[in-house]
């Protein structure tokens, strides 16, 4: 993070975090207490690593990058994280048909795996079938690497799919609450479809989420469009790649407690938002072409029909069958 950064973000947070000096003992200035929260999460230092370099007991480091987490998500999260408007999402849309090369696309949902020391008393809820133990950020992005939504927190052991289905944006996009424009036609004279998300074999058929197609023995025009979706969807990868990169508290088990955790995640997601907001960010083709092969069982619908269709058509792009 660059100095500019910083102080840009100590302006938005200083007034949550700042403690009021007492007679009995000196506090620790808010510019500190923020400094040691971005060392934590930049570095991925330990609480003891901090105690030795800050001279501030342990459980005083701990208690700051607690409530300094919590701080930058509440600021962070109005101003970089904010409900969206029909405008908004029309530009997503934009950005995905532009980037991508996929019309009518709101987003790349995916999941990720935090790691986490096993809580006390937990079991299995928290080990997943990669066999280590977490919690887990569910997100969606834009074509700009930059979240839209994150649920954060969720079992190990469970899967994307129904952790999208029990999160509140499940819940407004049913209730048609999240402002997401209506059908359109992606051709000149094609019917409507509708706006979409973009996920992978993980999630279950879903009017909102397009995911691949199955089967060993795809057509041509199936295989065209489980490769064009799969260029759409490898900008959430992306996103996560460009996160994890940055913030070294993700390379290594979070050994804190489960609420603890999440708060670190939720800051983690709106810094990512803060610092990519201004950053005009190309990742080659070549890092998002590969083609997800490991599909399981899914029925040919209506929506992905129609999109397939326009992959081979209109929407072709020269290379694309060299991709498959």
């Amino acid at each position: 993070m660059s100095r500019e950064c910083f102080y840009e973000l100590f302006e938005l947070v200083k007034s949550k975090i700042q403690r009021q000096e007492t007679i009995f003992k000196n506090t620790i200035s808010a510019e500190e207490r923020l400094v040691i929260t971005l060392r934590y999460l930049s570095a991925g230092c330990s609480m003891t690593e901090l105690h030795h370099s800050y001279q501030h007991g342990i459980s005083t480091i701990s208690g700051i990058v607690k409530d300094t987490c919590k701080q930058i998500y509440k600021t962070l999260r109005e101003i970089y994280l904010p409900e969206l408007k029909k405008e908004d999402w029309l530009r997503i849309a934009e950005g995905f048909a532009t980037k991508a090369n996929f019309p009518n696309c709101l987003g790349a949902v995916d999941g990720k795996h935090v790691r986490i020391i096993k809580p006390p008393k937990s079991g299995s809820l928290y080990y997943n079938y990669k066999k280590f133990f977490s919690i887990v950020l569910l997100a969606i992005c834009d074509s700009n690497y930059k979240f839209i939504f994150i649920d954060v927190g969720s079992y190990g052991k469970a899967s994307d799919s129904q952790i999208f289905r029990n999160s509140v944006f499940f819940k407004k996009l049913e209730d048609n609450s999240l402002n997401i424009p209506s059908s359109r036609a992606i051709t000149e004279n094609g019917s409507p479809l509708p706006f979409v998300f973009v996920g992978d074999e993980a999630f279950g058929i879903s009017n909102f989420i397009q995911r691949p197609y199955s089967g060993n023995y795809l057509n041509l025009q199936q295989k065209i469009y489980n490769y064009r979706l799969s260029r759409a969807r490898r900008y959430i990868e992306c996103t996560f790649g460009i996160m994890t990169n940055k913030w070294r508290i993700l390379h290594r088990p979070i050994n804190v407690d489960i609420s603890f955790a999440t708060d670190i995640v939720k800051a983690i997601c709106v810094l990512h938002n803060f610092l990519q907001r201004d950053c005009d960010l190309f990742i080659h083709d070549r890092q998002i072409d590969e083609v997800v092969r490991n599909e399981q069982n899914l029925p040919a619908t209506t929506v992905p029909d129609k999109f397939a269709e326009y992959f081979v058509n209109e929407g072709q792009l020269s290379w694309q069958n060299n991709k498959i």
